[in-house]
């Protein structure tokens, strides 16, 4: 037989049986998808008879195919919703469907499983409704999250804090009633704008690096800043800034919780002018003792002076003296007016030196209480430092030593390189042999208001003091005894080289 009738044969043959192949395909396609599907798929005949159940119905309800198979689909439904049935009965006769219908089935051992079910009519070859099919989900964790939302969504209302959802490129996607009362924009207004609506021009740099750090996946906690209202006033806020991410875990934007906080820090603006008016007086006491000695040097040597104008060496070496004194007496003025000119700007400087020329100013005072000083300063790594707060913090850290001295001792102070909590730093210690502080105490020593001198002092000297070293993205910590053997405090703080005004500079 030519090659051409054979191949004509063979295609023929292909013909006639491909009906038979792809009906058998597609049912063999329908019995993956029913067996492998996340909803349970039930069929039953008319008189409510399960005919097929697929493993999600066992997953779902807890029976086997054998235990449930030929029982009626009212094993399923709880005995008040019995009349359920009879009503879907006779819509599913007169060929309708039942869709996204949510209901309630019991599972086995009686537990009740909250459903939403698509119910549709079987048909046989000649279209009569022999029976139904029944795709069942449980929507109990839907509902739960639904309710879950409901509730989140009244906190996020509900609260006094602003809170701000916005994509990576900055774009604003929702916005709370408190932040329309911080901020002055409603809703409708704000949606859909950049963030840096709310910025101020200065600071947008903050925001490309919020940004970077949000896309690493990094958290935001209690930042300080300003942000704009929309009258142009600029207000003082706290942010806590949080990344959002997809199902897949990627960062797809950046909730941000933001508290208006331009009251407290007006009034800690306030409390920290007063302690400096109060610090500068302290110096400005200790700084009039130190002259006065020179003064008095320098009047003498004018008076001799006066009295020897007969003798020309005499009145040259008296005016010596005085010059001398008068040098004195400037330099302590240049070296105090160093302190204070340019109180916020910042310098990098070693600790230890810094620590020294405070030192210097309190020296005659530290004789005068009988106090024997201690330093050990040794050279460190220099610290970019806000000069003029920490010259008040060293400053209020001696004063408060040698108060509770009052019948003289020791003061030990050292600075040392040390890392903490894997950065590295500057660690100041101020050590005295005082009366120490009571443990009930210790907690209440950084408060605003509180002190243990109730006729000298703010008592606030601490608190700003923990103000200023938290600025620099340090710590400061008190231990103290009162034991008659050991009592005596000391106070320490550590300033991380990587602090806030580094970063600035770099």
């Amino acid at each position: 037989m030519p090659i051409s009738d054979r191949l004509s044969i063979r295609r023929s043959s292909q013909n006639h049986s491909q009906p038979a192949f792809q009906a058998e395909s597609s049912d063999a396609l329908l019995r993956a998808i029913v067996q492998s599907s996340d909803d349970a798929i039930i069929t039953k005949r008319l008189d409510g008879t399960i005919t097929s159940w697929n493993p999600a119905a066992t997953r779902l309800f807890g029976y086997l195919p054998e235990e449930i198979l030929g029982h009626p689909i009212l094993k399923l439904i709880p005995e008040e919703l019995h009349s359920e049935e009879e009503e879907i009965i006779r819509k599913l006769r007169a060929g309708e469907q039942i869709a996204h219908y949510e209901t309630v089935r019991l599972a086995k051992g009686g537990r009740r499983v909250e459903i939403s079910v698509i119910i549709s009519p079987v048909r046989n070859q000649h279209g009569e409704v022999v029976g139904a099919s029944e795709i069942a989900r449980d929507i109990i964790e839907q509902k739960l999250l639904g309710q879950a939302r409901s509730r989140l969504a009244a906190i996020v209302e509900s609260s006094d804090d602003a809170i701000i959802s916005k994509d990576l490129n900055g774009i604003i996607k929702s916005w709370n009633k408190a932040a329309t009362r911080i901020f002055g924009y409603s809703e409708e207004e704000i949606v859909g704008s950049s963030i840096l609506k709310l910025i101020p021009a200065e600071l947008h740099s903050e925001e490309y690096n919020i940004l970077k750090k949000l896309k690493a996946g990094e958290r935001i906690d209690h930042f300080e800043t300003t942000r704009l209202h929309k009258n142009g006033d600029r207000l003082d806020v706290s942010l806590t800034i949080s990344p959002v991410k997809d199902s897949s875990g990627k960062v797809v934007g950046a909730s941000k919780v933001l508290r208006d906080v331009t009251d407290r820090k007006r009034l800690q603006r306030s409390l920290v002018e007063a302690e400096a008016i109060a610090a500068t007086g302290k110096m400005a006491a200790t700084i009039a003792h130190e002259i006065n000695n020179p003064l008095e040097a320098l009047v003498n040597s004018v008076y001799l002076a006066k009295l020897n104008a007969s003798n020309p060496e005499q009145v040259v070496a008296f005016l010596s003296m005085a010059e001398s004194e008068l040098e004195r007496v400037s330099h302590i003025a240049k070296q105090t007016l160093g302190y204070y000119r340019e109180y916020a700007s910042t310098v990098e400087i070693q600790l230890g030196a810094l620590v020294q020329e405070v030192l210097k100013i309190y020296s005659p005072k530290l004789q005068s209480a009988g106090i024997e000083l201690d330093e050990q300063l040794p050279p460190t790594q220099p610290v970019m430092l806000r000069k003029g707060e920490m010259i008040q913090v060293i400053s209020n850290l001696i004063t408060n030593a040698i108060h509770a001295m009052p019948s003289g001792g020791r003061l030990t102070v050292t600075v040392q390189d040390v890392i903490r909590s894997g950065h590295s730093g500057a660690l100041l210690s101020v050590a005295d042999q005082g009366v120490g502080i009571p443990s009930e105490l210790l907690k209440k020593i950084f408060e605003p208001f509180f002190t243990t001198r109730h006729s000298v002092g703010t008592g606030i000297g601490l608190w700003i003091a923990k103000q200023f070293v938290e600025g620099h993205g340090g710590t400061i910590e008190v231990r103290s005894s009162v034991d008659s053997v050991t009592r005596g405090t000391t106070m320490s703080l550590f300033i991380p080289h990587d602090n806030p005004y580094s970063l600035q500079k770099s």
